[in-house]
């Protein structure tokens, strides 16, 4: 239900800029407010999501531009990922490795 809501918000805005009635600025600060929140990932839905794409730890952290002990910190709860490194498991949850390649 939120999605379409979100779509329907962006898809009036973009009608909004065309005509001139707001602004880009406007219309991208609209948009951004319409992004789907980012959640955390537990240890566990890490090694999850990782095995589902049948990657290893090393293979996992070149995608991400990481090192491997950053991922095994995460797989174990001694990290969190955070701001791109959150951005890109949720991509790979919901859109698969090919989001990504």
């Amino acid at each position: 239900m939120r999605k379409s809501i979100s779509e329907s918000i962006t898809s009036t805005v973009k009608d909004l800029n065309k005509s001139g009635l707001i602004d880009h600025i406007t219309m991208k600060n609209i948009e951004n407010l319409c992004l789907p929140e980012i959640k955390e990932y537990s240890p566990e839905k890490i090694i999850s999501i990782r095995k589902q794409l049948k990657l290893s730890q090393a293979a996992l952290a070149s995608i991400f531009n990481i090192s491997p002990s950053t991922v095994q910190k995460w797989e174990q709860g001694n990290k969190k990922p955070a701001g791109a490194s959150r951005k890109l498991l949720d991509i790979m949850e919901r859109k698969g490795l090919e989001a990504l390649i």
